[in-house]
């Protein structure tokens, strides 16, 4: 096994058409994750699939159809899925204890969203000391509005991919992973 795990964020079915928070793009993101999940496997990578859950709220709601990890990047037999509660896949979840005791120095991150828990979750694994990669075209946000204006999600997935690479990590494209 390598040193290095896929973390799939909140690939639910909440973010396709017929969720409560549909993403653009999604099934295009959703594609190149699996891609860059198969190439994991066949690489020995570890995989972990992570779970948004939202106890009271009108999203994420337990036990519904919205929090199934969605089929098109569905967990295979055996790999771990970790739930949480908040955008950062590391708080008050045992995923840091998983690669730590597996020896993971790498994380490769794709998943929704990217201005929520993709953001949240590679900053953490940046000071957690984690070498972190973010596969862009592997992600996937929706518009947003700020003080009256509303930012094209395109524009969100921009800038959310730009500060992350400013910093916390390198960001590339599914195919540039995958030619490594």
């Amino acid at each position: 096994m390598s040193n290095r795990a896929i973390i799939v964020i909140d690939l639910q079915n909440e973010y396709w058409p017929g969720g409560n928070l549909p993403l653009e793009g999604i099934d295009a993101a959703a594609a190149n994750a699996a891609r860059v999940i198969a190439h994991g496997r066949e690489n020995g990578d570890l995989i972990v699939n992570i779970r948004h859950e939202m106890p009271g709220a009108p999203v994420f709601v337990p036990g519904s159809v919205g929090v199934e990890i969605n089929k098109s990047v569905a967990p295979a037999q055996g790999e771990p899925v970790i739930t949480k509660n908040f955008p950062n896949s590391f708080r008050e979840t045992s995923l840091k204890d998983l690669l730590d005791e597996k020896g993971i120095g790498e994380v490769i991150v794709v998943g929704a969203m990217s201005h929520m828990c993709v953001d949240a979750t590679v900053r953490a694994a940046n000071d957690f000391g984690y070498t972190t990669t973010t596969i862009h075209d592997a992600c996937a946000t929706r518009e947003l509005e700020f003080n009256g204006a509303t930012v094209p999600a395109a524009h969100v997935q921009t800038a959310m991919m730009s500060a992350l690479a400013f910093f916390y990590g390198e960001v590339i494209s599914t195919d540039a992973f995958i030619a490594r």
